[in-house]
């Protein structure tokens, strides 16, 4: 156990120093990587926070770590998917107590001590309300106000995120900006405990989607108390028979587009340790702190990209694309377009399976677009992403890599057209395109 950092240049000073240390090994002998990186990893696991949900995104993302040092990241930080540095019993127990008004043992009639898992912002216990109902309880690390804030202030993790992907031409202050909102955002456990109430009502009819039941009376801005759920962790489910592994990836893609286009909203935090997967493609859904909204528009636009792409009027695909990024012409356009056909193969390529190989093309596509045009004149017509986008990004890449993962042939096509018919059924047919 160890207190998180909060000094905002004690964590600069720290990560550092595992930024330098880490760069060096990268040009020696695979044995010192190994070593570096296995001190990273102990370093970002104390610092948690931001720093945390960089090792965390290094750890499952393809195409962010050079491949001839993927197996050794991958390896070595794949544990701060659930793992991250616990907080100390007394330490739990007074957050709990503070944030709900009472002792412990009068709050619950069980309280399990060690946690099931510990990440970037809290970690999780077992308990049981005392009309038995048992439950988990998710806690805030104390002093991560704090250590969050110290790291969107000095700015370097954010500056590191934006590297990875090679948005260096990016407007820094909004890209900023909106980090911030974001990760400020998962501090406050009342407003996820109402998104994830949100998201259960959604995916209600859909018995393949499980979102647990959420415990206002037992929910604070940092305590959240919602149902307990059980499940095979994707470390095991990534090496089920393909057709388990088939139905889970079009449980994914449902939610995840579903809840884009029907509920205007996508949780932009797809690590792997937020699934839980079950019998017949049921995965059960946790995590509702990182959630970004899509306003109508682009909703519309979403669909109308989709379907284009599944009956291959590229035009039609190409038009939808140059609205929803907002371009100007020029040959950023034409490449940002390229890379939007790119990630529609899923749909264009129906039935498709995903691959490591692939994921790591569409983001070194991306990766190009931003290096190649970040000098470039005005008669290029680069264009920033629009509002919103950064973090579409951050899920498509994540989302991409737990699908290459599953590795199964999925028809994303059909999947695509259900959800999309009970949209117009929800709120009318697309404008542009004909009616029946």
């Amino acid at each position: 156990m160890a207190h998180v950092p909060t000094g905002r240049f004690k964590r600069l000073a720290r990560l550092a120093r595992t930024s330098a240390s880490t760069g060096m090994a990268m040009v020696r002998k695979a044995d010192d990587v190994a070593t570096r990186v296995e001190r990273t990893t102990e370093v970002l696991s104390n610092m948690r926070g931001m720093a945390t949900k960089v090792g965390q995104m290094a750890s499952y993302v393809d195409g962010v770590i050079p491949d001839q040092h993927r197996a050794v990241f991958e390896k070595s930080m794949a544990r701060l998917q659930s793992r991250a540095q616990t907080s100390t019993v007394a330490e739990i127990r007074r957050v709990v107590e503070a944030d709900l008004g009472d002792r412990i043992d009068v709050l619950f009639s069980e309280w399990d001590d060690e946690p099931l898992a510990s990440a970037s912002i809290g970690q999780v216990h077992r308990a049981r309300l005392p009309d038995g109902r048992p439950v988990v309880v998710k806690v805030q690390h104390p002093g991560i106000r704090e250590a969050l804030q110290a790291d969107l202030d000095n700015g370097v993790i954010v500056k590191i995120a934006i590297d990875m992907f090679g948005m260096r031409r990016l407007e820094a202050a909004r890209f900023h900006d909106e980090i911030r909102t974001r990760f400020l955002e998962e501090l406050d456990y009342r407003l996820e405990g109402e998104r994830q109430q949100h998201f259960a009502r959604l995916h209600a009819d859909d018995d393949r989607i499980h979102v647990p039941a959420v415990h206002l009376d037992y929910t604070n801005d940092r305590v959240l108390t919602t149902d307990f759920a059980e499940g095979k962790p994707f470390a095991v489910a990534m090496h089920a028979r393909e057709e388990a592994r088939a139905a889970w990836a079009a449980t994914l893609w449902r939610f995840v587009y579903g809840s884009m286009v029907l509920g205007g909203s996508f949780n932009a935090d797809p690590h792997p340790g937020n699934y839980l997967f079950g019998d017949d493609g049921r995965i059960t859904f946790l995590d509702f702190g990182c959630v970004q909204e899509i306003p109508m528009e682009r909703r519309r636009t979403i669909i109308r990209m989709h379907r284009a792409a599944a009956r291959h009027d590229w035009d039609a695909a190409r038009d939808a694309g140059r609205r929803l990024l907002e371009t100007r012409g020029g040959a950023y356009e034409a490449r940002a377009l390229d890379y939007l056909l790119k990630i529609l193969e899923p749909v264009s390529h129906s039935p498709f399976r995903f691959t490591p190989e692939y994921v790591r093309l569409v983001v070194r596509m991306f990766k190009d677009n931003f290096k190649d045009f970040s000098k470039g004149s005005d008669d290029d017509g680069f264009v920033p992403l629009p509002e919103g986008m950064i973090f579409l990004n951050r899920l498509q890449f994540g989302f991409y890599s737990i699908l290459a993962r599953l590795n199964a042939e999925v028809d994303y096509a059909a999947v695509d057209a259900a959800f999309f018919e009970r949209f117009e059924r929800e709120h009318g047919p697309l404008a542009d395109e004909p009616v029946g």
